[in-house]
């Protein structure tokens, strides 16, 4: 019970946050500096992984699909929709996330941590 309550805590600080930084998201994908998008993506990226399709909180949707790709056709839509954009880039993001994955799984840092 108290993690929930101090994840509602959070939350209702983190959401209006979350819709500003979204709006200049958009402003600085279009005038700003790329690097400060990019991030702002990444963040929006994995964000979406873990609400929506329950990833892991440091894994991007990309990475999550390839993984998945075998058992979700969620996972496949994805992959199909992303080699339109870029070939194989699924699976390069990945080969790129998964040994973070590995090593936050065995340092066991996706544990509870509110007790």
């Amino acid at each position: 019970m108290k993690e929930r309550l101090a994840g509602f805590a959070l939350m209702c600080a983190i959401v209006p946050m979350a819709f500003l930084g979204y709006l200049l998201l958009v402003i600085v994908g279009f005038c700003g500096k790329a690097e400060r998008g990019r991030s702002g993506v990444r963040a929006l990226d994995h964000f979406v992984n873990a609400t929506l399709f329950n990833g892991y909180a440091w894994e991007s949707v990309s990475s999550h699909a390839w993984r998945e790709r075998e058992n979700k056709s969620w996972a496949r839509a994805v992959i199909k929709l992303t080699d339109c954009f870029q070939k194989d880039h699924c699976m390069r993001a990945n080969k790129r996330e998964q040994p973070v994955v590995d090593l936050i799984l065995k340092k066991g840092l996706d544990r509870q941590t509110i007790r």
